[in-house]
């Protein structure tokens, strides 16, 4: 059984690897047709061996020539987007600010937030043409709190919210739904990375940040890619249809991010 009413055009940035690819695969299996960017070509040999019938262009997000680029290809392939799913973003440098080089600060604020800006910008005029436009940004338990040694990732993240929140009003009363997601920390490689990294800063074991990732969640757990892919199709579904303007936690509660400095 479908749980949408009928094939969407999806465009998801960041779509052939980690979130992104595991909500390509759900809109597939819903027979809805799929175009993926993504910067790795590595990743995206890959997901083109798995996915064969989905649209697949390599593409730097915050170069704002290849996105203009990718979407050009894409209209000589569809003429309307029903859903756009932001997930390209990059964990950015663990380090105190005062530590962080404005390079680092750099690629992480053009990756997560220009890239957002760049693929909206070039996306909704195709999602107006849409009988059902939704735009799905994906955030962070950052957006709610301060992180330390995470200050890039977070402030891009919290202005992902900002950004969510604004064109929701900018753009309901041409009834295009817009919302934010906002998972905790989601298993795989990388948030193996990002504790790795955190682990080295403070001088502490992979074990003990991780644990300590762990007591920071009400429910004492990461949770997987797959819970924000399904939580991503019930936002663009009918059952959907007035959920705009929200950034919803997908994290097991999380009760404050904290480190011990």
């Amino acid at each position: 059984m479908k749980f949408l009413n009928y094939p969407l055009n999806v465009v998801i940035p960041a779509g052939a690897s980690g979130i992104g690819e595991s909500i390509a695969r759900v809109y597939i299996e819903e027979g809805c047709n799929v175009f993926i960017c993504d910067v790795s070509n590595h990743n995206i040999n890959l997901f083109k061996e798995k996915y064969p019938v989905a649209y697949v262009e390599q593409v730097d997000v915050s170069d704002h020539s290849q996105v203009a680029r990718f979407f050009t290809n894409v209209s000589t392939k569809i003429d309307h987007v029903d859903v756009i799913v932001n997930c390209a973003g990059i964990a950015g440098p663990t380090a105190k600010l005062v530590d962080i080089e404005p390079s680092e600060w750099d690629k992480t604020i053009s990756v997560n937030l220009n890239g957002m800006f760049y693929i909206l910008k070039h996306g909704i005029p195709f999602l107006k043409k849409s009988k059902s436009p939704s735009i799905i940004n994906i955030a962070s338990s950052a957006s709610f709190f301060g992180f330390p040694l995470r200050s890039p990732y977070t402030a891009a993240k919290w202005a992902v919210i900002g950004l969510t929140k604004t064109l929701a009003m900018e753009l309901g009363g041409e009834g295009v739904r817009v919302n934010a997601i906002c998972p905790g920390s989601v298993s795989g490689k990388r948030i193996n990375d990002v504790i790795k990294e955190d682990a080295k800063a403070q001088g502490k074991s992979v074990a003990e940040i991780k644990d300590l990732y762990t007591k920071q969640v009400s429910m004492k757990t990461f949770v997987d890619s797959e819970d924000v892919a399904n939580l991503v199709l019930f936002l663009c579904s009918q059952y959907g249809r007035f959920i705009s303007g929200q950034a919803i936690g997908l994290d097991g509660h999380t009760e404050g991010l904290s480190t011990e400095l």
